[in-house]
């Protein structure tokens, strides 16, 4: 049997009637991303179990300083959460990554940025805003300009009063399902750093341990220390962000300090407001964040410098969470001028590419004359 017989009785599988096993196969790579591709073992459902874990120490902290009315508010931010993001993506008929623990996270993110007077309606609120204005109408997960919780704290902070004050820890707990609660007010340590004066009745070591009014989740350095360390050394985040952050803020505090003691001041402004809880938990949010090493730490010191820069001009006590939402609108310019160059490539100066067009200049293509040509082509036409 020839070549031509084999070729004719070869069955031949018509491009249109595909087995359901390549068909399958061509709808998974029809969704697949332009290479290169990296095969990564974790999925996002286990990075994000790795960062509830390191929030645990401050979510416990929380109910002992604050009471069970803490664990209240972030089990309803928390199902808040969840149930707004399965909702939207059920009703406009997107798949529904709810067992992914993204929502579960920004729960618990969302609850420890209130202070514990605030009303039990306030998680729910800011959970609708954190998932469907800021994350799911952009695309979901990945694909938000700002980070959710930056842009729920900075929502409830320009609504609501009760952003701004906060419950007496020294007095009776609050109730943990009260709608409204009354409460006493107090003034937190960063009112009077800010001001260049020590906290009258808070030390250093009680702003480390966490043994003073403010946010639920942002009261303890210790464990937010321990979390964030947690979370480097688990690698999934960075060294570079937290470190540029708070460098820059202790740079800025040490070298322009209100008041005459510069370290204790600098230390204070360390230890003081939601600094260490953003530099961890959520200036290092992967969607809102640039991708190389320089452009982490640019992004950190321009974090930092934001933040002091409120903390001392500004009107609102703390600056964190204005900062990381700031620059998180500026994260493609900062990839754009951070890309790195290709493999194997180098940068192109400007002395380069005028002896490259000098080069050019020079080497022209042979002239051939009219002549020659056409006795070649008349050989060719003979051959």
């Amino acid at each position: 049997m020839n070549d031509h017989e084999k070729n004719e009785n070869t069955a031949v599988t018509p491009v249109g009637n595909l087995s359901p096993k390549l068909e399958s196969l061509k709808r998974d790579l029809s969704d697949l991303s332009s290479p290169p591709h990296t095969r990564y073992s974790e999925t996002t459902a286990t990075i994000m179990s790795r960062v509830l874990i390191a929030l645990l120490p401050a979510l416990v902290w929380a109910i002992v300083i604050f009471g069970y009315r803490a664990l209240t508010l972030t089990l309803v931010s928390v199902i808040s959460c969840v149930m707004f993001e399965f909702l939207y993506q059920k009703i406009l008929r997107r798949p529904v990554h709810v067992g992914d623990l993204s929502a579960v996270v920004n729960g618990v993110l969302i609850s420890f940025v209130l202070p514990v007077n605030a009303p039990m309606w306030a998680p729910l609120i800011s959970a609708a805003f954190a998932m469907i204005i800021v994350k799911q109408i952009f695309g979901g997960m990945g694909k938000n300009i700002v980070n959710p919780v930056a842009g729920a704290w900075v929502f409830l902070y320009l609504c609501f009063g009760f952003m701004r004050v906060f419950h007496d820890i020294n007095e009776p707990a609050l109730p943990a399902f009260e709608i409204t609660p009354g409460f006493t007010e107090v003034l937190t340590p960063l009112v009077f750093i800010n001001e260049g004066t020590p906290p009258p009745s808070v030390s250093m070591l009680d702003m480390f341990l966490g043994q003073h009014s403010g946010h639920l989740g942002e009261i303890s350095v210790l464990l937010l220390l321990a979390g964030g360390i947690y979370l480097i050394i688990r690698k999934v985040i960075t060294w570079h962000i937290p470190v540029s952050f708070v460098g820059t803020v202790a740079l800025a505090a040490f070298l322009f300090p209100i008041g005459a003691n510069h370290i204790e001041f600098t230390i204070n402004q360390i230890l003081s407001g939601g600094l260490l809880f953003a530099a961890f938990f959520m200036a290092t949010d992967y969607a809102t964040t640039p991708i190389n090493s320089s452009g982490k730490l640019i992004f950190g010191a321009g974090c930092g410098l934001i933040t002091i820069s409120i903390r001392y001009f500004g009107t609102p006590l703390d600056g964190v969470y204005f900062a990381v939402m700031i620059m998180n609108m500026f994260v493609w310019y900062i990839d754009r001028l951070t890309k790195p160059l290709k493999f194997g490539g180098e940068k192109t100066t400007t002395k380069a590419k005028a002896t490259a067009g000098n080069v050019t200049e020079m080497i022209k293509p042979t002239e051939i004359p009219e002549t020659q040509a056409i006795d070649s082509g008349e050989e060719e036409g003979e051959e």
